[in-house]
Parts: structure tokens; sequence; C-alpha cells
């Protein structure tokens, strides 16, 4: 699972701020945050070293993909890997809308998946999904604001998705037209630990996991070893073209902190 709040070209110094949360079991090889190359094409992001995938990433031209899963019973075994989405976006010169469009024909291929898509110098941002299953693929812009996205549509009324939408809104009134303190906001409102009610849970898996899993920060034990928040991610990119991913992971049961900064690409 996964969950991500961000505003998008809605905020005087920043026209795209994120914040993502990626849930994994502790023992999945990961590497961290680092550039690294496919196809010619430089990525900066988090590598599942199982699939090969990625979560979230960006490029140096300004384009970002953001993905996270749905929760649903299992099924598809022999399914594609949803993590090879963002990069096959990053690599691509499509729009975030061509793109999206371009997934209609094996949307059904891979489990559920929601794709945020964006283009910082078209100002274009784009949501996909292929869930509801047997339904033709999501495909929406997304307008200015402030977004939630967790593990079913964009902006779905989920208690933690609620939750943070909230404490995101606050934070950002509280710091105004000034910079945000990236770390203070992944403390402050990442690592929330409040769960749900059960009487108000979906009822799509087990009462049980679905209770673990409906805190914003996850951590729970389970017969295949610690699963939970393994990683927090603020992405900040600036109306100077300034972008900054700070990343905060876990790796052998020790947190730890990196930040890269790098400015975007004029494109020619």
């Amino acid at each position: 699972m996964c969950i991500a709040a961000f505003i998008w070209q809605a905020h005087p110094l920043y026209p795209l701020l994120l914040l993502q949360n990626r849930d994994e079991y502790h023992n999945r090889p990961t590497k961290p945050v680092a550039w690294w190359d496919v196809d010619g094409c430089e990525i900066l992001g988090d590598r599942d070293e199982v699939a090969g995938g990625t979560w979230l990433a960006c490029s140096r031209q300004g384009r970002v993909a953001c993905l996270t899963n749905v929760l649903e019973l299992p099924h598809l075994p022999n399914a594609k890997t949803r993590g090879d989405l963002p990069i096959l976006f990053l690599k691509s010169t499509k729009s975030p809308m061509e793109f999206a469009q371009q997934l209609i024909t094996d949307a059904h291929q891979y489990k559920g998946f929601n794709l945020i898509l964006a283009d910082i110098p078209s100002k274009s941002m784009v949501y996909a999904s292929n869930r509801p299953r047997g339904e033709d693929i999501n495909i929406q812009q997304v307008s200015p604001g402030l977004h939630v996205l967790s593990n079913a549509n964009l902006d779905s009324p989920c208690l933690k998705a609620l939750r943070l939408r909230k404490s995101f809104k606050q934070m950002l009134n509280k710091y105004g037209n000034n910079e945000v303190m990236v770390k203070e906001m992944v403390e402050k409102l990442m690592e929330d630990k409040v769960k749900a009610d059960k009487s108000k849970l979906p009822g799509i898996c087990a009462l049980e996991w679905e209770f673990e899993l409906s805190s914003i920060f996850v951590e729970t034990d389970t017969p295949l070893g610690l699963c939970g928040t393994r990683s927090t991610i603020a992405l900040t990119i600036s109306a100077g073209e300034e972008v900054g991913f700070y990343e905060k992971y876990l790796e052998k049961g020790e947190w730890f902190e990196k930040t890269i900064n790098y400015n975007l690409q004029k494109q020619i």
C-alpha cells in the first residue's frame, strides 16, 4: 500500500509539493533514492530490487510519476509489474494525457493501481487507475489544489486520506506563503499512527488486515515478517525550477535520511 498528499499549481512557491509513504515488507530488497539510468534516461527515485520498478520518481526534464496500489483481494499471479509504469512514463516523450490513454490497451494486465503523471513545464497532471475491475481505465486531468491518493480512487474519502488532507492543509496554512520545512512536515503528517474505527473499514479484505493498514504510518507483524511504512518522501519543485527530493527510509532496522537537489533542465 502507500499514501500520498500533494498540492498542485496552487501554492505561491511550489508548483508541486508532494509527500508519500511507501508501505512494504521490511525484508524486501530496496535501493534508496538515487540517480539511475534507464535506456539513456536519468531517473531520480527509489528502486524495488525484486521487480525493478519504483513508486515515486522524477526526471531532469520535470516529469514526475507517483504510484499507489489499490486495496483488493489477491488475483492475477502473472500480472505485469506496476512499478514499471512510472519508469515508462519518465522515459516517454508523450504528454501525461497521451501516456495515460496509451495504457488503455493493457491496463487490465496489471493489478490495481493509481497513477499520477505530471509534466511541470507544461503544467499538466493526469490521474489514471485501472479500477474498478472490468471497467474502462479511469483517466482524468488533475485540477489545481490539494489532493490525497491512498488505496482507492484519487480524493476518495477513506479515514486516513481525510485525516491526511486535514493535517496537510493545516500545515500549509501555518507556513502561509513562506518556504515549507519538509522534515517537519514528514514528522508531523506522515508518522501518524492513528487507526480507523473497525466499523468504518471498507470490508474488502480481512478486517484485521484492513485495520492494520488504516493509519497513515503503518507498522504490523505478519507471518511473512514485519510490514509497514519503510520510506517517506517529500518532493518539492519550486517556481524557480529547483527540485528537492528528501527521503527518510528504513534499512536493516535503522532509519536514515537522504536529500538530493537539482535544477530542471531547460527543454530545447
